[in-house]
């Protein structure tokens, strides 16, 4: 027997051998010259086209309203109602508490009598309130003193959490890496009136480690009764109590790095530090890039809590702030319009702050609070 010989089978053949035209387009087109099948190509052509064409439109019918990716806004809300009926208490909550309470700030242009006239019934002063607050030296002393407290802070306590998520995503026991987590992220729950009593029995005058000093025959000291080590103590206790909370996020960044990048570096002959340099931390540079902006932002916002427990030990000339200097010579002597005044600048001023360190943020690449147009 003769072995039968085998013929691949083409689409675009008939039985006979001869090319079938394609698409209903006549027998001229079965091949060109060059010996390709555009009778297959054309149909293809097509038939992309048609499908093509049968995609949504751009815009909608008439009243409807523009389209977004395929769909319109009144669709969009119907989809997502259950969303948005979700996010309601909240928006009302932020209105209520967050927005509403602006109105209030006519005060600051008024001589406001908060026991007789209100409101309604105080004269208005213009801007004498904003005059009297910068003709006021002890008002320049004291924002003064809140910036330097700031920057110790920035200083000290920013770079902190991110060494501690550095630390902790090195470990590779998940069981230690929870444990450590959750003991320096445990005094973020404590309240300021823990937090101080705490250091005043650790460093405090009677504290353990002053009678440790006695009882070895050391003088003994007390820290928190030192006006020039208040801002160092005050930072101290900002570190104890919320660095495991930056911890958090820091670690957060780091989970979403590629442990790919961490393979290739270590193939390509980088150590645990060179690693660390060149992938973990341009991983974790937008995130400090907006908690820096963000903290920049809230340089005048420092815990009142914090400063005011501890204003009477070490006196007013090292601690006082601008929120506990508005609160006594503002709220507490019943001059609301200069304390409104005084709230009113610190608000520009940190909107100033956030967009100058928003603005920085641009010039080192990074995107900031929001992106540059």
């Amino acid at each position: 027997m003769k072995p039968r010989a085998t013929v691949a089978t083409d689409p675009d053949r008939t039985p006979d051998g001869a090319s079938a035209p394609a698409g209903g387009s006549g027998s001229g087109d079965g091949q060109d010259s060059s010996g390709g099948r555009t009778g297959r190509s054309r149909a293809i052509g097509i038939r992309r086209s048609r499908t093509a064409g049968s995609g949504p439109a751009t815009n909608g019918p008439a009243g409807s309203g523009p389209r977004t990716g395929g769909i319109t806004w009144r669709q969009r809300l119907r989809r997502d109602r259950t969303l948005v009926l979700m996010t309601l208490p909240a928006i009302a909550l932020l209105l209520l508490f967050n927005y509403i309470p602006l109105l209030g700030n006519i005060v600051a242009f008024q001589d406001y009598d908060v026991y007789d006239l209100g409101i309604t019934g105080s004269p208005f002063v213009g801007f004498d309130n904003f005059t009297r607050i910068f003709e006021d030296y002890r008002f320049w002393e004291v924002l003064i003193n809140t910036l330097v407290i700031f920057v110790t802070q920035l200083v000290l306590f920013f770079p902190i959490p991110i060494a501690i998520a550095l630390l902790l995503n090195t470990i590779m026991s998940a069981r230690v890496r929870a444990w450590v987590q959750a003991v320096v992220y445990l005094p973020h729950f404590f309240s300021w009136v823990l937090v101080v009593t705490v250091f005043q029995q650790m460093f405090g005058g009677a504290g353990l480690v002053a009678q440790w000093l006695r009882d070895h025959g050391h003088e003994g000291f007390d820290l928190m009764t030192n006006p020039g080590f208040f801002k160092f103590l005050v930072s101290a206790q900002a570190v104890w109590k919320d660095a495991g909370w930056g911890v958090i996020v820091f670690l957060a960044a780091l989970a979403a790095v590629n442990t790919d990048l961490y393979e290739a570096a270590a193939v390509d002959g980088a150590g645990r530090w060179r690693r660390m340099w060149h992938v973990t931390l341009p991983a974790l540079r937008p995130v400090i890039a907006l908690l820096l902006v963000l903290r920049v932002g809230s340089a005048l916002n420092l815990d009142f809590e914090q400063i005011l427990l501890q204003r009477d030990q070490v006196g007013a000339g090292a601690s006082e702030i601008l929120d506990t200097y508005i609160w006594w010579t503002g709220i507490k002597t019943g001059d609301f319009g200069y304390a409104a005044a005084a709230g009113i600048f610190k608000g520009l001023f940190s909107v100033a702050m956030v967009l100058g360190a928003n603005k920085v943020a641009h010039m080192l690449g990074e995107q900031g609070v929001y992106s540059k147009k």
